[in-house]
Formats: C-alpha cells, sequence, structure tokens
C-alpha cells in the first residue's frame, strides 16, 4: 500500500473510529445508567452520565490518534532509519548492508532502488579492484616480456665485442639471433600498441559488407602454400550457396584470423599439422570455427586464454611463449563487431577458436 493511502486511510479512521466508538459507549452507558437508575434520573445523574460520555470520547480520541499515528510513522520511519544506516555504511565503504524491500510503497521502491545502486557500487569496487589487478600484472608482464630478450641481446653483443664470436659462422649467428630476438621485441610492442589502442577504444572501425566465403577461401590459399612446405593442410568447410556476408571492419577481421593462426601453428606438436575453418549461417549471424590439430589446451585453462598476458604454458620459453597479447586483441575487436568468441579444445586432439559476426540483412544486401 502506498504512503499516500496509508496517510489517507488513517486520516479516514481518526474519523470514522472515534464516531463508531463514541455511538458504541453511549450505546453502552445509556443501557448501565437506565439499568442502574431504571428510568428514574435526576440531575446530578445527568450530569455524571455526561461526565462519562465526556471522558470516554476524550479516551477514545487520544488512543486512536495515538495508535494510528504510532503505526503509519513507524511504517515510515523505520525504512528511512534503515535507508540512513546504509548511507552512512556506504559512505565508509561498506558495501554489504542490504536495504533490499518486499514493501510495495514509495519507500520500498526507494529502497530497492538504492540496493540497486548499493549492488552497482559493489561491482564498481569489484571491477576497480581487478582492474588493478590487471594493471600491475600488466605492468609486470612487460617488465619481464622486454628484460628477458634486452639481457639476450647484450649478452649476444657483449659476445661479439669480446670476440666470442670469432668465427664467420658464430658471428653470423649471433647476429641472426640479436636480429630475431629485436623481431619478437618488436612484435610485442606493436601488439601491446594495438592492444592499449583497443583498450582505449582509439581505434576507428570501418565497417563494410564482407563475404566471409571469399574471404576465407582467399586467406587459406595464403597460409596453405606455407603449411604445405611444412607437410601441413589448410581447408575450407562451407556451402558456397548459403549466405555468408557480415557487418565488419575487413582489417581488423583479418588480425584477428591471423592472431589465431599463429596461436594454432605455434602449439602444433603433430608431424602434419593441419587447419580447417568452418562457416554456418543463420538469420542473424555467421559462425566461424578455426580448428587445429595441436596440443590442446587444459580446461582449467580455457576460461583465460583470452586474457592479457594469459600463457597455458607456465614456463613462459621464447618458443611457444609469444607476446600473451594475441587472443586479447582478438576478443577485444570482436567485442567491437559485437560479436561473441570462445574456445573448446581438447588436449591431445585439438583446439577450435570459434567466433560470431552480425549477418547483413537481405534489405541491407539488396541495396
Amino acid at each position: 500500500m502506498s504512503i499516500k493511502k496509508r496517510l489517507l486511510l488513517s486520516n479516514i479512521g481518526m474519523i470514522v473510529i472515534p464516531i463508531a466508538g463514541f455511538i458504541i459507549i453511549e450505546v453502552i452507558l445509556s443501557h448501565l445508567m437506565f439499568s442502574v437508575y431504571k428510568g428514574n434520573l435526576q440531575d446530578v445523574d445527568f450530569q455524571l452520565f455526561f461526565k462519562l460520555r465526556f471522558i470516554v470520547i476524550v479516551l477514545i480520541l487520544v488512543i486512536t490518534n495515538g495508535f494510528l499515528t504510532y503505526f503509519v510513522s513507524r511504517s515510515i520511519i523505520k525504512p528511512i532509519k534503515k535507508l540512513t544506516i546504509a548511507a552512512r555504511k556506504i559512505s565508509e565503504g561498506d558495501l554489504e548492508f542490504s536495504v533490499a524491500s518486499e514493501k510495495k510503497d514509495e519507500l520500498g521502491e526507494l529502497s530497492n532502488t538504492f540496493e540497486m545502486m548499493r549492488l552497482r557500487l559493489k561491482q564498481a569496487k569489484a571491477d576497480q579492484e581487478k582492474y588493478e589487478r590487471n594493471r600491475k600484472e600488466l605492468i609486470a608482464s612487460i617488465s619481464h616480456d622486454l628484460f628477458t630478450p634486452l639481457t639476450s641481446i647484450k649478452g649476444y653483443v657483449k659476445g661479439v665485442q669480446d670476440g666470442v664470436a670469432n668465427t664467420p659462422e658464430k658471428l653470423e649467428r649471433y647476429m641472426n639471433t640479436i636480429y630475431k630476438t629485436a623481431n619478437d621485441m618488436e612484435k610485442l610492442i606493436e601488439n601491446l600498441f594495438q592492444y592499449s589502442k583497443l583498450d582505449l577504444e582509439s581505434i576507428p572501425f570501418e565497417f563494410d559488407q564482407v563475404d566471409l566465403y571469399s574471404f576465407f577461401a582467399d586467406f587459406i590459399e595464403e597460409i596453405g602454400f606455407d603449411l604445405e612446405k611444412e607437410g601441413g593442410t589448410a581447408s575450407l568447410h562451407a556451402n558456397k550457396n548459403e549466405n555468408f556476408i557480415v557487418e565488419a571492419d575487413r582489417e581488423q577481421l583479418r588480425r584477428v584470423v591471423t592472431n589465431i593462426i599463429q596461436n594454432s601453428l605455434k602449439y602444433m606438436n603433430k608431424e602434419r599439422k593441419k587447419i580447417d575453418v568452418y562457416l554456418t549461417s543463420d538469420d542473424e549471424k555467421v559462425t566461424v570455427e578455426i580448428k587445429d590439430n595441436g596440443s590442446g589446451i587444459a580446461q582449467e585453462d580455457l576460461p583465460y586464454i583470452f586474457e592479457s598476458f594469459y600463457r597455458t604454458d607456465a614456463s613462459r620459453n621464447s618458443s611457444t611463449g609469444g607476446s600473451g597479447l594475441g587472443l586479447a586483441i582478438v576478443k577485444k575487436i570482436i567485442e567491437e563487431h559485437r560479436g561473441k568468441v570462445w574456445a573448446d579444445s581438447e588436449q591431445g586432439v585439438g583446439t577450435s577458436i570459434c567466433f560470431t559476426l552480425k549477418k547483413v540483412s537481405s534489405s541491407q544486401n539488396d541495396q
């Protein structure tokens, strides 16, 4: 019941209850007076009767007013006190005090609105703490991933300076190692720069209609040539008669697929490497699955592989460690496309990275 209705009923009760009480008391007193005096009332008796009636009326008014005022004010003041306590606790940083209410009045609505604000503040606090943890981990990871190759480069340069590379073959090996390590650092910095720009939403996306069948047919042809040299294959599986036209930024989409395939190739442990791309379509979206026959990912690692600097190999070795940003960049780009990305994997069998892109409607396609 709303406060307005409650106050209205209270005011009506302050009028109706005393009147009803007065009538009942009037009947009772009259019955008592006439039954005691048998209808033979003197002036003194009438005065006594009127005094009793006046006292009873006053008592009824006082009691009725007091009870109704108490219960109505209690129903208003109690939730206000609870909100006051909650506001004080929140101001002190305590976000665990719940003020949820099942009442349907204005104060109940206010309490539930306050509760929603408390929950959002609690979530914001948790997000801020997570952000701070991620920021510290990011700084630590960047420091590690830059310090390690720098140390390696310094060591090889020092070897060249000290004449350790005293043969042309050894000198060439040292210089190739320095070049490769510097190149890895460049890729790390490039990925970090790309991730930071995506995180700050400073990269402009130019969405266009992209036919994924043609896009992947060309892409598979490119990577298939390199895989064939190593005895591997790359295949596209899709019904070419279906509509696979989506809204996408072609350049960023290429980065997504490149990152996924590079990540797959990095963990290939089979003699015959294999990449399979599957396209499926429904009325609203196209689903892309990029499947490999690599070493697979442990189930406990799957929820975290799209986080920045997360690596499934604890050793962080240079041969498989990478920058740890490839799949994090994939996730951010796909989310900018209003799509979803996820992974399925079985250790020893392979991994599938899947994502969705919004399909171009028939009316848009006809334009």
